[in-house]
């Protein structure tokens, strides 16, 4: 699964666990943008991936970790390569 497929689905899945339908999220999107970006019709801006995670109560991160650990290397792998690549720039931040 593509990146641009994979995002779509990641955010369905997370709108879904959470219980919420397309409506729910009137403060910050409309229902057709919504099923657009859940169709991988649009991409959101940063900012708009925050309002939508703020609606749903999941970081920003949660969101993006579930679109990129979809494909074979999944979740675990992403979030230990993030931890490596963060690790190495604070030590390097400091030198």
């Amino acid at each position: 699964m593509t990146l641009k497929n994979s995002f779509p689905a990641a955010l369905k899945t997370v709108r879904k666990a959470r219980g919420l339908s397309q409506e729910a999220f009137s403060d910050v999107s409309s229902r057709t943008y919504m099923s657009s970006l859940e169709r991988g019709l649009k991409s959101p801006t940063l900012s708009k991936v925050a309002e939508l995670c703020e609606v749903m109560d999941v970081h920003p991160l949660t969101l993006l970790t579930l679109a990129y650990g979809s494909d074979s290397k999944g979740v675990g792998e992403v979030i230990e390569r993030v931890q490596r690549e963060l690790a190495a720039i604070q030590a390097q931040k400091r030198k």
